[in-house]
């Protein structure tokens, strides 16, 4: 992320506002812009509105070659910032019919030729549904995604006022904002390696942490501290993981060394029975006879 690249969603933010009307409706402020992305070059469908934001920002950083090494210096993760954008404002209004989720957006826009057109001179992603693709971040929650927004938001505030010539860093207030929203996302159970919303996360920190890193008195910049969640997580699924197979290899060896002498234990019993029960039958033949001869001898 740099200053230029906040320009554009702090011009998105200012003539689109983050926020609905006194009618509950998304206002346009300015659609200079926009009504070129609008059946008839008029925004007047809430839907409609919501697409003509989202592509202006993908053609503003990712339209071309040109747009796409200069402007976006070919970082993708800034797609990871316009589907928060977006899901922001999806989730701003409750539609019975679910055309404020995510999905339906994906299904009725981002499957049609403005978002799977090709992007010229650029090879390894091939459009602007690529790239959405890429960030695994359709299977998110809206909930979820929706929490990134604030950060996001004040992170952009910070480099839209950072002053690139002076590097003095105004933005105290804001950055001791942003530290504390993050620390909450960080601790959060859904924070596990390897998913989209941990690769939000450390999007958010690599950018915040560059811009720290530009500043002339850094120790004024409050740190991000994480709570390692992810790790523990990870660490303590690993090791239950390992504990559970040693266990269960464990009985079974047990089990496998078990079962051979329990046969012989239950072999020796068995011939023990056999050879109780016939040496009874023997005793009992012999006192017969004893007691037939004593009979006779009467």
């Amino acid at each position: 992320m740099n200053k230029d690249v906040c320009s554009n969603f702090i011009y998105l933010m200012t003539n689109f506002p983050d926020q609905l009307d006194s009618d509950g409706k998304y206002k346009i402020e300015d659609d200079q812009h926009f009504k070129q992305y609008c059946s008839n070059q008029n925004c007047v469908n809430e839907l409609e509105k919501i697409n003509a934001g989202c592509l202006y920002l993908f053609d503003e950083f990712f339209k071309n070659s040109s747009v796409f090494k200069s402007v976006a210096k070919s970082n993708i993760d800034i797609v990871e910032y316009i589907i928060i954008w977006l899901n922001y404002m999806l989730n701003l209004k409750k539609n019975n019919d679910g055309s404020d989720s995510l999905t339906y957006f994906y299904t009725t826009n981002i499957n049609n030729d403005k978002y799977t057109n090709i992007i010229g001179g650029v090879d390894a992603y091939s459009s602007y549904k690529d790239l959405i693709d890429k960030t695994n971040m359709m299977n998110m929650d809206i909930k979820d995604i929706s929490k990134f927004y604030a950060p996001f938001k004040l992170l952009c505030e910070i480099y839209n006022e950072f002053d690139d010539d002076n590097k003095n860093c105004t933005c105290l207030e804001k950055a001791n904002q942003f530290v504390k929203k993050y620390q909450e996302l960080d601790g959060d159970s859904n924070n596990t390696e390897g998913t989209s919303y941990n690769k939000i996360l450390s999007t958010l920190s690599t950018d915040y942490n560059n811009l720290k890193n530009k500043c002339n008195d850094t120790l004024s910049f409050p740190s991000i501290e994480t709570a390692q969640n992810t790790t523990k997580i990870t660490e303590q699924t690993v090791q239950n993981s390992a504990q559970t197979s040693e266990v269960a290899s464990l009985s079974s060896s047990i089990g496998n060394k078990l079962i051979p002498i329990l046969s012989i234990f239950g072999a020796i019993a068995f011939f023990l029975g056999i050879g109780y029960k016939y040496s009874l039958f023997g005793f009992r033949k012999r006192s017969q006879k004893r007691h037939l001869r004593e009979k006779l001898k009467q």
